[in-house]
């Protein structure tokens, strides 16, 4: 997959299975990760470059992207400005 302009596919990753106190958390209380990989990123738009770039950490706003599922791995598409840290 090759994002176009200035979209960014992110990996999310996994919810926490249980808490740090030893709780497991069960699948209707699991909270969407605000993390994720950078898998890929499109060229930019209107001749600005990309800040983030694939393989780097981010944190993104909880409702942020578009989900999809790409041979049975799910990803988000999101712009670039929805991203709002490097980690």
């Amino acid at each position: 997959m090759k994002p176009i302009a200035d979209r960014v596919i992110i990996k999310p990753a996994p919810a926490e299975e249980k808490t740090k106190g030893g709780i497991i958390i069960p699948d209707t209380a699991k909270e969407k990760p605000q993390r994720g990989e950078v898998i890929a990123v499109g060229p930019g738009k209107d001749g600005n470059m990309m800040t983030v770039t694939a393989g780097d950490i981010v944190l993104y706003g909880k409702y942020s992207g578009q989900e999809i599922s790409y041979e049975g791995v799910d990803y988000l598409i999101m712009k670039e400005d929805d991203i709002l840290v490097i980690v």
